[in-house]
């Protein structure tokens, strides 16, 4: 993940535009045979005129038939071949190259399933970086219920800029980790709209968690965008 800028304020209302990246992880294991690395490779696995559909419609009822007595799935001139790079191409429904990008539509369906809107789409702009700074709400969660409650997707790390947001997020973070708790943000005018990452990203809640060690801090912004209730059914008493 790529470092992004985020307007945060802090409790007091004082705001700041600080760094976020995803948390240090060690390096994954090394995948290979014999002690050698594996390496990657494309090839081509079907040519044109090849597919399930195209010798459907070339064949009709003898498809079987053709499967058995040739090979009319596999073109030898051109499967197998290394591919070096590729390009991503649109296709229509019959599989016709398209040569603009197709225009984008939003459809709202009803619960049974039938079409009930139908408007060009809109776009969803972030929420992480804007006019108005990501806010503490005033929901705080101890840390152990949090991560019991919430499913975690991913995890940013704040980072300071310079000295002054050093300040900024160790008594954020410092605050947190002497209480025990994380703290929800909110986003927007209201300060209670979810977190949009990017350009019509998925909202997410976000949760704050800080701790410390001397004069070191670490600030997580955890995202969510499920909790795990438990069932009406198990809630009720047994007896």
């Amino acid at each position: 993940m790529s470092q992004r800028r985020l307007h945060l304020a802090n409790p007091q209302g004082r705001d700041a535009v600080v760094a976020g990246e995803a948390p240090p992880t060690p390096p994954s294991p090394k995948m290979g045979v014999n002690g050698q690395p594996a390496q990657f490779h494309r090839f081509v696995a079907g040519g044109a005129g090849c597919r399930h559909e195209d010798l459907t419609s070339q064949y009709g009822d003898d498809y079987a038939s053709a499967l058995i007595e040739a090979d009319p799935e596999v073109d030898f001139e051109v499967v197998g071949r290394s591919i070096d790079a590729t390009q991503a191409v649109l296709l229509s429904g019959s599989g016709e190259p398209l040569f603009a990008a197709p225009e984008l539509v939003d459809i709202t369906y009803d619960p049974d399933g039938n079409e009930t809107r139908r408007a060009p789409a809109s776009q969803t702009p972030a929420t992480i970086n804007t006019e108005t700074p990501l806010r503490w709400t005033g929901r705080r969660i101890p840390t152990g219920e949090a991560v019991r409650r919430f499913v975690f997707q991913r995890s940013l790390q704040l980072t300071h800029v310079d000295g002054v947001t050093f300040d900024f997020l160790y008594s954020m973070a410092k605050e947190l980790a002497e209480a025990g708790e994380m703290v929800l943000l909110g986003a927007g005018a209201s300060g209670k709209e979810p977190l949009i990452m990017q350009v019509n990203g998925s909202p997410y809640r976000g949760f704050l968690e800080g701790r410390i060690n001397d004069e070191q801090y670490l600030l997580l912004l955890h995202l969510s965008n499920m909790e795990l209730k438990v069932p009406a059914a198990w809630q009720q008493d047994p007896s």
